[in-house]
């Protein structure tokens, strides 16, 4: 997006515990959520382009942008809510439908990589060659548990479920020691 000209927003609001151990975001209190939408409302309205991603996982998607918001917002304008399948950044966002509102067009398509299958498989592939390439170093896997990117992605070792939120969906208890490759 920001090779194109967009940027991201960042407001001046603090978050208490914004993300947990594993670096996922968390569910914060009301007044947040109030003062992120007053300070949101003045800058959606001077844009032509907003894109919502805010998810929590396991819990529905906060509302960003309020009805009100949508309405300050010029003709044309476009929202672009990545989490419609979570209930949608956007309150008037509807699941897996595109409308226009005064104007504003939502979209709220929930698998919107299958609307550009060659672009999406082009990144997939580019995704996936970087991180085999992370995993192999000199034509030998290197699993090194102490990288993030191993740890967090690897389900099993020997047998053993050893990513830790896969073993709490399977009601295990946590591991004691850590996995040895």
């Amino acid at each position: 997006m920001q090779s194109l000209g967009a940027r991201f927003l960042e407001l001046p609001i603090e978050a208490k515990d914004a993300q947990d151990a594993r670096g996922y975001a968390t569910a914060q209190d009301e007044s947040f959520y109030a003062k992120q939408r007053e300070l949101l409302g003045r800058a959606v309205a001077e844009t032509d382009v907003v894109i919502c991603t805010a998810v929590v996982p396991g819990k529905k998607a906060p509302t960003l942008v309020t009805a009100e918001m949508v309405r300050g917002m010029q003709p044309g304008s476009v929202i672009v809510d990545l989490a419609a399948e979570r209930g949608g950044n956007c309150e008037l966002t509807k699941v897996d439908e595109t409308i226009v509102v005064n104007g504003v067009t939502i979209i709220g398509q929930i698998n919107l990589a299958s609307t550009v299958p060659y672009h999406s498989s082009s990144l997939y592939a580019r995704n996936l060659t970087a991180f085999l390439e992370h995993l192999v170093k000199n034509g030998k896997t290197n699993f090194d548990l102490s990288d993030e990117i191993t740890r967090e992605t690897m389900l099993t070792l020997g047998g053993q479920i050893v990513h830790a939120r896969v073993r709490e969906v399977f009601k295990l208890a946590p591991l004691t020691a850590p996995a040895k490759v």
